[in-house]
C-alpha cells in the first residue's frame, strides 16, 4: 500500500499565525515553495497561505503585507492527511474539497506537504488523469 508519506515532500515548514505575510513571501522565496502551512502557538494547524493569497488577498485589496498576519489570512477548515493514510484517501482529500496541496500529519507534527508535483512523481497516468479532470473540475 501507497502511503501520503510514500509521496509527500518532506521537511515542509510552518509560519506562525502572527507573522506578517511579507516574512511568509521571504519564507517561500527561500524554500522554493508556493505554499505554507499557518500554525498557532500550540503549532496547530489553522490553514494554508499561497503565494496567490498574498498577491490577490493582500496586496491587490490595497493591505500591506508587512502589517498584515497569515492568521488574517486563515479561512475555512484546514485539510490534511494522516501520513499513513493510502493514496487513494489522499486523491479523495484533495478532490473533494478541490485542493492543489496537502499537509501531512504524523503523531500530532507536520512532516510534509503533497503537491501537484509530488502526485505526478508517484501515480499512474490513470491516477493523474483522474485526479486532474476532478480537481479542474468547473461544476
Amino acid at each position: 500500500m501507497t502511503t501520503a508519506k510514500d509521496i509527500m515532500h518532506s521537511g515542509a515548514d510552518w509560519i506562525p499565525s502572527h507573522e506578517t505575510l511579507d516574512r511568509a513571501a521571504q519564507l517561500m522565496r527561500d524554500l522554493d515553495v508556493g505554499a505554507l502551512p499557518i500554525a498557532d502557538v500550540d503549532e496547530r494547524l489553522t490553514g494554508i497561505l499561497t503565494d496567490r493569497d498574498i498577491v490577490v488577498g493582500c496586496v491587490a485589496m490595497g493591505h500591506d503585507p508587512a502589517q498584515t498576519t497569515a492568521a488574517e489570512m486563515a479561512h475555512g477548515t484546514p485539510r490534511w492527511i494522516d501520513a499513513g493514510a493510502d493514496v487513494d484517501d489522499v486523491l479523495h482529500e484533495m478532490q473533494e474539497h478541490q485542493i492543489r496541496r496537502l499537509p501531512v500529519i504524523e503523531n500530532k507534527r507536520l512532516v510534509g506537504m503533497i503537491s501537484e508535483a509530488d502526485l505526478a512523481q508517484h501515480l499512474s497516468d490513470a491516477q493523474i488523469a483522474a485526479w486532474v479532470e476532478r480537481i479542474y473540475a468547473t461544476g
